[in-house]
């Protein structure tokens, strides 16, 4: 990135890498959906859901479908909601069906309905991560949720689980019972998949440390786990005295290290330890 009129501008190189990842993911997307849900009935909510369900109601090229709500979707959106989607967000809409349309002969990967929603859930997750990371989306009722959260007032959250539960719901009676569950696996599996992409395998704990002898468990800290250390003002609320707590992140494989060294320089110190689950700067992950 480069700053041009006080403003963050991509770079040539950095926007070519924003389309490979829409269009990667995208087709990773087609390509889940025509191997593992689309023949084993596996509708996990969104438009692949629809198109899965008319598909086996009148047959209708899911490809089609998919068209037929994703661009109607995408103009909704940008009238109602402002041009923020960009041409990013629209060629996710269009190549993802594509995609789907061209693969329409493929044959299944299976025909296990649960190997179906737990592999086509992780193929779904992986390829919105990847659009994601692109900072686009494919559409669909995504848009669909955000056109209704913004004139109904209820969270964003609870509208794409309202519209992906009503999917599901349908899937279970137009399928079967034992169907909509399967979508359920499915859609569960992929919302931890695109987490997954999102902040990736890596985790990190940040660990808030009270201590009398907080000078000591500082320099151990710099000196022997090599991490930084912030000092944050703390008073107690009982005793009303001022004492710094010690803030320090650090990565899974070190918190066992930090554990038995706070333990050897204060047994009776407090510690507080959290899930980092994306940390930026140095020493961990680079913006």
């Amino acid at each position: 990135m480069r700053r041009k009129d006080g403003k963050l501008q991509l770079t040539n190189a950095e926007k070519l890498l924003e389309l490979i990842y829409i269009l990667a993911g995208s087709a990773i997307v087609a390509l889940a959906f025509n191997l593992f849900l689309l023949p084993n009935r596996v509708a996990s909510g969104g438009v692949s859901g629809i198109s899965t369900i008319l598909d086996a109601l009148f047959g209708w090229e899911p490809a089609y479908v998919q068209w037929a709500f994703n661009i109607p979707l995408f103009i909704a959106g940008v009238l109602l909601l402002g041009k923020q989607f960009g041409v990013k967000t629209l060629i996710g809409t269009i190549f993802l069906p594509f995609v789907v349309f061209l693969s329409n002969d493929m044959a299944p990967a299976t025909h296990d309905p649960l190997l179906g929603a737990l592999f086509g859930g992780i193929g779904v997750g992986l390829g919105l991560g990847l659009v994601f990371r692109g900072k686009a989306s494919t559409g669909g009722t995504d848009l669909a949720a955000q056109i209704i959260h913004k004139y109904t007032g209820l969270t964003l959250g609870l509208c794409v689980a309202l519209i992906d539960g009503l999917i599901v719901l349908t899937a279970a009676i137009v399928f079967d019972l034992e169907r909509g569950l399967y979508a359920l696996i499915g859609l569960y599996v992929t919302s931890k998949t695109i987490d997954l992409v999102q902040i990736g395998i890596r985790r990190s704990k940040n660990v808030l440390i009270i201590s009398k002898k907080e000078e000591e468990i500082c320099q151990a800290i710099l000196n022997d786990i090599d991490r930084g250390v912030t000092r944050l003002p703390g008073v107690g609320g009982y005793t009303e005295t001022e004492r710094p707590v010690l803030m320090v992140v650090v990565d899974q494989t070190e918190f066992t290290k930090l554990k038995q060294t706070v333990k050897s320089i204060d047994p009776t110190a407090f510690v507080i330890v959290m899930d980092a689950t994306d940390v930026l700067g140095e020493g961990f992950k680079q913006a």
